[in-house]
């Protein structure tokens, strides 16, 4: 296993290990966390998916472990936002040489909703879209073109516009074990021993490791 390449399958250019492809500082990703498209260069996760996503705000999209992103998947940071507590939505002060205001206030044009944060062993399907601001637990699946505008709980299914809770994964009980778990932690070879009661969902066996 090496979560450093950046293709993980021969002969596939549209997957690639997300961690590998990220130059920004505050784009965080773990390890193993997948991404393809097959519209666009994978590569480009940063440029094509992380929109609105200015150093001036200090927002970091933070992104766990063993995650499996769909293609087209958006990332819509602060900068997309407009001011909700202002008379106008227009950003003036983005054009503070305009209208005779101070660039240092530039950020006065939108409201900041901070950090998005996506967990662990997170599926976010095909052309969803992530609002700042919000966090996603471990284990949750967000549905194809769902766009989420609240924090979504651990192992809790999500769809639509704006994203709803259809369902929970496991059980109550379930969750809360493999939260305990906490798998994607392991070491390599631990993880690669346990797969097969991974893919099975023998949650019991993994406990007594």
């Amino acid at each position: 296993m090496d979560s450093k390449k950046i293709y993980p399958r021969t002969g596939d250019k549209e997957t690639v290990y997300l961690k590998s492809t990220i130059t920004r500082t505050n784009i965080i990703v773990g390890d193993f966390t997948m991404y393809n498209d097959f519209v666009n260069d994978p590569t480009e996760f940063e440029k094509n998916n992380v929109i609105y996503h200015y150093p001036i705000n200090n927002d970091k999209l933070i992104i766990g472990k063993y995650c499996s992103i769909a293609c087209g998947a958006k990332f819509m940071f602060t900068s997309g936002n407009h001011n909700m507590t202002s008379i106008s939505t227009y950003p003036f002060p983005i054009f503070y040489e305009e209208w005779e205001l101070s660039v240092s206030n530039i950020t006065d044009a939108w409201d900041n909703n901070g950090d998005i944060v996506i967990g662990n062993d997170v599926w976010i399907g095909y052309e969803a879209v992530i609002m700042q601001g919000v966090r996603i637990g471990d284990g949750a699946i967000i549905g194809t073109r769902a766009v989420v505008t609240r924090d979504v709980p651990p192992y809790t299914i999500v769809g639509g516009i704006p994203a709803k809770e259809i369902r929970k994964r496991f059980s109550e009980e379930v969750a809360v074990k493999l939260i305990k778990l906490q798998w994607w932690n392991w070491d390599d070879k631990t993880i690669q021993k346990n797969l097969t009661n991974i893919i099975r969902g023998n949650v019991n066996l993994l406990e007594k490791i």
